[in-house]
């Protein structure tokens, strides 16, 4: 008998919406090239350029300012190796952010976080002051929501000290969009980068918005799309389905307490149910989406399997970090003791998630701290066979 499914990992990868499923399938018959004069490339233009305005409206920017790429990873890149000569970023960031900034040339100013896992931006005026003209031409990177705790940074903050010494800002908002209200005029950064699978839309497309006239190279040469900032033919198909999981996704904003409360139930009933759990970024402002909770003497690992095998898709950390037993570099930069860090969770809901599956989740929980054989479960969420 197959075991019901329960997904719980959205921060991970959100199910495909049902809006940015019909577009995909219909721009998949508008064959044209969006860079042909002919009806049929028109045709194809005009969906791309909705889809800008679109994404555009998400976050506040203008739809000139929207750069479409294969990702949020391609987006953070594409900043990084701009040519800089000092990087400020934080000690939390995806790896797409830290791993081009370790491999570039750029001077490295490294920004801890505190206990709660929040950026303290007296910090980095601190270090960006001590160096002074010596940072050269520089960008503060912080991202606007953690992907492993959900927690929230005060990236307006940093964008106005940087804004008042020269500094450029980026924020990779990957996690943030679509579940907080994102306004790039109110944050004042300069760079932003957003991936569509993250809300509702296909893998393989995102965007970086490039506020006025600010300086950043073309990523790819040798066309002229995306104003010639990234040649290539577009993605059309991709960035239809993006563009329609930005409209809803946006529309879906207003409707982000109905999460905050799903996930707020999901960790009473955990602490009821295992009081030593630890709710990691507790203390600090959050996503409402996102708990990251840990159970001492447990093994999260373990603890994912028997999830799994309960029906139950939860996550240990950051998806692209599977298969890798290591410690979470972000638990570990708030001070979270290796031992403790090691049996962290991560439960992330999104806009398919309902009641029942918080029932389910606490059910599963409930088994498998009583030691039920994960796999036994029935079809109402109950144990049906106890073990020894």
């Amino acid at each position: 008998m197959t075991t019901p499914r329960t997904y719980l990992d959205f921060n991970a990868t959100a199910p495909l919406r049902p809006e940015a499923r019909m577009a995909m399938l219909a721009a998949l018959d508008a064959y044209g090239n969006p860079s042909s004069v002919h009806a049929e490339g028109r045709a194809a233009r005009a969906l791309v350029e909705r889809s800008r305005e679109a994404v555009a409206a998400l976050v506040g920017a203008h739809a000139n300012e929207v750069f479409f790429t294969s990702g949020g990873s391609e987006a953070n890149n594409w900043v990084l190796a701009a040519g800089w000569d000092t990087i400020l970023v934080s000690d939390i960031e995806h790896p797409s952010v830290l791993e081009p900034v370790r491999r570039g040339r750029a001077r490295v100013e490294a920004l801890p976080v505190g206990a709660a896992g929040v950026v303290e931006i007296s910090e980095v005026a601190a270090r960006a002051l001590k160096a002074g003209p010596s940072l050269g031409v520089a960008v503060a990177a912080l991202q606007l929501a953690n992907n492993e705790t959900g927690v929230l940074q005060p990236v307006a903050e940093l964008a106005a000290f940087a804004r008042a010494h020269d500094l450029y800002t980026f924020t990779d908002a990957v996690q943030a969009a679509g579940r907080i209200a994102i306004d790039c005029e109110a944050l004042d950064v300069d760079f932003l980068s957003l991936s569509a699978h993250k809300l509702g839309g296909p893998k393989g497309v995102g965007a970086l918005i490039v506020r006025g006239d600010t300086r950043l190279g073309a990523l790819i040469a040798g066309g002229g799309q995306e104003r010639r900032m990234r040649a290539g033919t577009e993605n059309v198909a991709g960035i239809a389905g993006f563009g329609a999981a930005a409209e809803a996704a946006r529309r879906d904003l207003a409707a982000m307490h109905r999460l905050r409360a799903l996930r707020d139930r999901l960790e009473r009933d955990v602490l009821r149910l295992t009081p030593a759990v630890r709710i990691i970024g507790r203390e600090a402002e959050r996503l409402a989406n996102t708990s990251c909770f840990a159970l001492p003497g447990a093994e999260a690992e373990t603890l994912v399997i028997k999830l799994d095998l309960a029906g139950i898709a939860a996550s240990s950390g950051a998806a692209c970090s599977s298969g890798k037993v290591a410690a979470s570099h972000v638990l570990a930069a708030m001070g979270v003791a290796p031992d403790l860090a090691g049996a962290a969770i991560r439960i992330s809901l999104g806009w398919a998630s309902t009641e029942a599956d918080v029932d389910a989740f606490v059910a599963a929980w409930s088994a498998i701290m009583r030691g039920a054989a994960p796999g036994r479960l029935g079809a109402n969420g109950q144990r049906a066979t106890a073990t020894a």
